[in-house]
This record gives C-alpha cells, structure tokens and sequence, in this order.
C-alpha cells in the first residue's frame, strides 16, 4: 500500500491500528462519542502532539447510504462514529472510528472497506482515501480502527479516463475547503452500496 502511516518520534508514534485506551482526544479520554473536542485540537499521549486544522465527528447511518442517488436503507441497525483530524500542512488524516451492529463481511473492490468518499449529501462518488476495516474489540458488537494516514493516498480503485487512483491526488485540504462535499462510510456483504454513511458536514 503506498499510503504511508505516520512513524515520527518528530510527532507522534502511532501505528496504523492501536487500542485508543490511554489516548487524549480533545481532552477527553478514551475516545468519547463527543470526539477530539473541537476544531484546531490535536491528537496526544505522553510522547507529543499532532496539530489540526480542523476536525470532525461524523455520526454515519443506514438511512444516508444511497446508490447513486436512490437511498438503499443501507445495514439496518448498524451505526458508525468517525473522529477525523487533518493537518494540511503534512496532508495527514487521523482516524478513530467506531461501529457498531455490523453484520456480515467487510466487501469493496477498494483495497479496504471503509472510507471517505467525494460527494455531496444524496449522492454517490469515488473514494478517496481508504481505512484500515475496523476490528471486533469483544466489548458486544463494537469494531474500531485507529491511526494516522499520509499522502499520496491510495484506494485500489482507478479513474477509468486516466487510469489513476483515485487517492493518488488527493489532499486533505480538500475536505477541509468543503467538508459537506465528502462522506464516511463502510460497506458490507449485506449491504453493498453501504451499510453506514454520514456526511462531513
């Protein structure tokens, strides 16, 4: 995967999956459903900080998953929590995300399953940047993935006019610039088209 992790003693040691427990969100411990606590906070342990310019808590649900734009009810009683912090200046994209009441297998022709896609509210588009699945935590039926992301971005899926993926140019600043023009989501054997969305803004 050409997506890079984020390894620098510089800011922070994160690997691309870890367990959120001890981490510091905003102020907040343990990765509340309230998120980093606002715009411009960071992501912090003991070792340092990474800054954002901005921040985002996105509440994704079966009832904003369409495709196309026909609404497909997507998984019923499956819910997404997505914690995103972007710094622009290192084109770095931090993620705590959450589901929970997923059922069936994690399916995409992505290189993973869950992702930010390009589109406005009601509306189908391209991924642009690819997460690592959420893992079942044996806490009832919840799944997390956890870390940082650094373009070039990579999504396995390519433009068919230019033969590029679709994560190849992207930038962060991008969401940043217009947060209502992307959406997070995930996508289930049982629900192809996706079983959680919830827009950024």
């Amino acid at each position: 995967m050409l997506t890079q992790t984020i390894l620098s003693a510089a800011l922070l040691v994160l690997p691309a999956i870890a367990s959120p427990a001890g981490w510091s969100y905003g102020g907040s411990k343990g990765g509340s459903k309230g998120g980093w606590g606002g715009h411009n906070g960071g992501w912090s342990d003991d070792n340092g900080v990474i800054p954002f310019t901005s921040t985002y808590s996105v509440t994704a649900t079966p009832g904003q998953v369409v495709n196309g734009t026909t609404p497909t009810g997507g998984l019923k009683g499956a819910v997404g929590y997505y914690d995103l912090g972007l710094n622009t200046d290192l084109n770095l994209i931090c993620y705590y995300i959450r589901i929970y009441g997923f059922k069936g297998d994690y399916v995409s022709p992505a290189i993973t399953a869950t992702h930010i896609h390009e589109a406005a509210k009601g509306a189908s588009g391209p991924p642009r940047i690819a997460f690592p699945n959420p893992y079942p935590t044996g806490k009832g039926d919840e799944r997390i993935s956890v870390g940082c992301q650094q373009g070039p971005f990579t999504t396995g899926l390519k433009d068919n006019v230019t033969g590029v993926d679709f994560g190849a140019n992207f930038k962060v600043s991008q969401i940043q610039a217009n947060p209502a023009g992307f959406f997070a989501d995930v996508h289930s054997s049982l629900a192809l088209a996706g079983a959680v969305r919830g827009q950024l803004a």
